[in-house]
């Protein structure tokens, strides 16, 4: 069997480090492109054949070959124990499935040192693939930080002119937020029960839900878990480093940013905050639910009336990530279902969204929707690939937000009605700054910069197309992602009662 040798959730992890590792000593930039792409898709590949393991409820046997557990530090109840489970399935996948279109899609890019460039990007995929995988809180955190330092170097030496200042600012809030957790981690660990006869506490994921806490304790620590996982989102007001780290930041370190590195911060409100402080996200979940929705408000006020594609693409971003986190505390059945769709589909159609402002950017220098117009003239193929992305971003039925958000918003009328209509404004507010950012960038008559734009190549109309397919795929037929996520939905629900 599998299982006897190694597991999927091993080679997940394992494969983008050691090759992140081997990546600083090749030299070549061609070849270190390569190896990084040969890296992913064998990632991808492995993510792909797990998907065939996940049913566990027919097969028990399976559980051998997607979970394991190696004694680490006995004496302090902490194991390195990694595994799957729904929730696992679907962000390990995105992770795997968007890595080979970010480096396919951006492989023109020339970086110095592309070496460590690629090897950073790699190490940071394999922080990515532990958090999604950790079933230890201390394995957790130590992935948690992981992802956080090879993209804080990413960005502070490969961003733009005022990289310093927005790297610094992110790696601040980031590191704080994340100091304020480990004091929650040693403080519910204080509280749970042993699992086994070498120390009185454990570290382990079942053992954090069982932790013997008050009511009280629970809406203190509540707060210690919530603002580092609403900082990392990120949700209202704790939002303030994106939209200028994304502005200064290389195109494919945003979109692992803003594609992937986001979905931590809602993994950890589901898969840490919900079922261990049941009590503290029944006090706080009204108000948890308020500031995300005005982030949502907020967040598409302030794109509609941005001059930057890439800033009006971070804003966007944060709406979404704002609706997410509200559904998250309308804690029902239906909501829950919804984000686990959503955290699919904003992963996909977020970094198509990036890809097309990298292909604009690449050909004509700029980024400024007034000095652009008239693209879909130059490339029509592009225009239509951007309108179904944007299509989907708004939510357009037989696209994959259409279901995501519909499930959403209807958990949230479950909830609160009035809450809802709020959110659901988040739904005109889109469409009205993505179509506008639409007929602005590809219609109209062309100027002297987009007048020497040329059409996108045949590699790029087959990254493109990928993604269109997964948008109807997702759009036409969500259930084999809601079977895989309904176990984890039910069992965070439990936790709830």
């Amino acid at each position: 069997m599998l299982g006897n040798y190694y597991t999927f959730s091993e080679l997940l992890l394992w494969i983008p480090l050691l090759t992140g590792i081997i990546a600083f000593f090749i030299k070549n930039n061609k070849t270190v492109k390569i190896f990084a792409l040969f890296s992913s898709l064998l990632t991808l590949a492995v993510s792909i054949i797990s998907l065939f393991y996940s049913d566990v409820a027919h097969h028990p046997e399976y559980l051998n070959d997607t979970n394991v557990s190696y004694v680490w530090m006995p004496y302090i109840g902490s194991s390195f124990s990694v595994g799957l489970d729904g929730m696992g399935f679907i962000l390990t996948f995105l992770t795997a499935f968007t890595y080979p279109l970010i480096f396919s899609s951006t492989r023109y890019r020339e970086y110095s040192n592309a070496n460590v460039y690629y090897g950073l990007l790699l190490l940071t995929q394999a922080g990515l693939m532990g958090v999604f995988v950790a079933m230890d809180a201390l394995v957790f955190y130590f992935f948690w930080e992981l992802a956080l330092i090879p993209m804080y170097f990413l960005c502070s030496r490969w961003g733009g002119e005022f990289r310093i200042r927005v790297t610094f600012k992110f790696f601040v809030y980031t590191f704080v937020s994340s100091l304020l957790m480990l004091i929650g981690i040693i403080y519910v660990y204080l509280h749970t029960p042993a699992v086994t006869t070498f120390s009185d506490h454990s570290f382990y994921l079942k053992s954090f839900y069982n932790a013997s806490l008050t009511a009280s304790e629970q809406n203190g620590l509540f707060w210690l878990f919530f603002l580092a996982f609403a900082v990392k989102m990120p949700i209202f007001p704790f939002h303030s480093w994106q939209p200028d780290l994304y502005e200064q930041s290389p195109n494919s370190s945003v979109m692992v940013l803003s594609g992937l590195m986001v979905k931590m911060g809602i993994f950890g409100m589901i898969r840490w905050l919900l079922p261990i402080f049941p009590d503290g996200v029944v006090k706080y979940q009204s108000f948890a639910m308020i500031l995300c929705i005005i982030g949502i408000i907020y967040a598409s006020c302030i794109a509609y009336v941005q001059s930057d594609l890439k800033r009006i693409v971070a804003w966007s971003s944060i709406a979404h990530i704002g609706l997410m986190g509200a559904a998250i505390f309308a804690a029902n059945n239906t909501s829950l279902q919804g984000v686990m769709l959503e955290l699919l589909n904003h992963g996909i159609n977020i970094i198509a969204l990036w890809i097309v402002v990298d292909i604009i950017e690449n050909k004509t220098g700029i980024r400024k929707i007034s000095e652009l117009g008239g693209l879909a003239i130059k490339s029509p193929a592009l225009a239509i690939f951007f309108l179904i992305i944007v299509l989907a971003n708004i939510a357009l039925p037989l696209t994959n937000g259409f279901v995501s958000e519909f499930l959403m918003f209807t958990g949230l009328f479950e909830y609160n009605k009035w809450m809802a209509a709020f959110a659901c404004l988040s739904v005109i507010l889109s469409a009205v700054y993505m179509l506008n950012m639409m007929q602005k960038v590809f219609f109209g008559a062309t100027n002297s910069i987009t007048e020497k734009a040329t059409a996108i190549s045949t590699a790029q109309k087959f990254i493109l197309s990928i993604i269109v397919l997964a948008i109807f795929f997702l759009g036409i037929y969500p259930q084999p992602v809601l079977h895989l996520s309904q176990d984890t939905v039910t069992m965070i629900l439990q936790k709830l009662k």
